[in-house]
């Protein structure tokens, strides 16, 4: 039994939303109203520990490695091809999936994928010094819990981020503080290369925001340069978290992609 909650709405051709860390799949609720509407069968997991997922224990080890084993079971519960979207961890775990098998998609959309391993240590030196400003050490107790928090909060989102977040989603990101954790120390200690995506030749689009992180965009960068059938956008004004502050920008994409990805298959 599969140790994720799983929402479907819709009928058609399969639409799979990972969402990113510290979230759940409600990140796409407005994804999700427009792709329905678009005739797609939306299918939108809670990724482990997250949303309504059973809760994970703190204090036990949690890596990007075990939600994509948990994507990789339920591509084979719907035995078929889907769009496959992700952002942030959800584009990491998207991506690294896809690659397991690149005939189980239709199309690969990504918004910031925290595939890090991509960035050379010398060329991309710049962008690594920007990730060193997220330390890891969760600590004992729920001070040094928020603090934690904080810092990985204002990095994705500028200085002040966490703080300008509302006392129930500040609420909220704490109750799975210690999975946004171990979600970003394991991403951390990937090193897998560019190269090993060369082998998605789905319609892959990528998209960044013009204010996000200088390591984001160089990701997409490092991987426009080998995905074969690969293309970049850059959301205006928006940052880490474009999907949910200029949803309507990001959605006009995606279903853009979708029906280029049908047309073409």
């Amino acid at each position: 039994m599969s140790a994720i909650y799983v929402a479907e709405v819709g009928e058609g051709v399969p639409v799979l939303l990972l969402h990113s860390s510290g979230l759940s799949g409600d990140q796409w609720r407005r994804t999700t109203e427009a792709l329905v509407s678009d005739g797609k069968r939306v299918v939108v997991p809670d990724l482990l520990g997250s949303g309504r997922s059973p809760a994970w224990p703190e204090g036990k080890p949690l890596g990007f490695l075990d939600d994509l084993a948990e994507i990789d079971e339920l591509l084979t519960r719907l035995d078929q091809p889907v769009h496959l979207v992700g952002h942030s961890y959800g584009g990491l775990v998207a991506l690294r999936v896809a690659a397991l098998d690149p005939s189980r998609i239709r199309s690969l959309t990504v918004y910031d994928p925290v595939a890090f391993g991509v960035l050379s240590p010398i060329e991309d030196a710049d962008a690594w010094a920007d990730l060193s400003g997220v330390w890891f050490g969760w600590g004992n107790s729920p001070v040094e819990h928020e603090a934690w928090l904080q810092t990985f909060v204002d990095f994705w989102g500028g200085v002040g981020a966490w703080q300008r977040l509302s006392a129930r989603s500040r609420a909220d990101m704490l109750r799975v503080g210690w999975v946004a954790h171990e979600e970003a120390r394991s991403l951390m200690a990937d090193r897998t290369p560019a190269e090993a995506y060369r082998v998605i030749t789905a319609p892959t689009l990528l998209v960044g925001g013009e204010r996000s992180p200088r390591a984001a965009q160089r990701v997409i960068e490092r991987l426009r340069g080998v995905l074969p059938s690969a293309r970049l956008e850059v959301i205006a004004g928006a940052g880490h978290m474009g999907p949910l502050s200029h949803a309507a920008l990001f959605n006009d994409r995606l279903r853009a992609q979708l029906v280029a990805a049908e047309a073409t298959s």
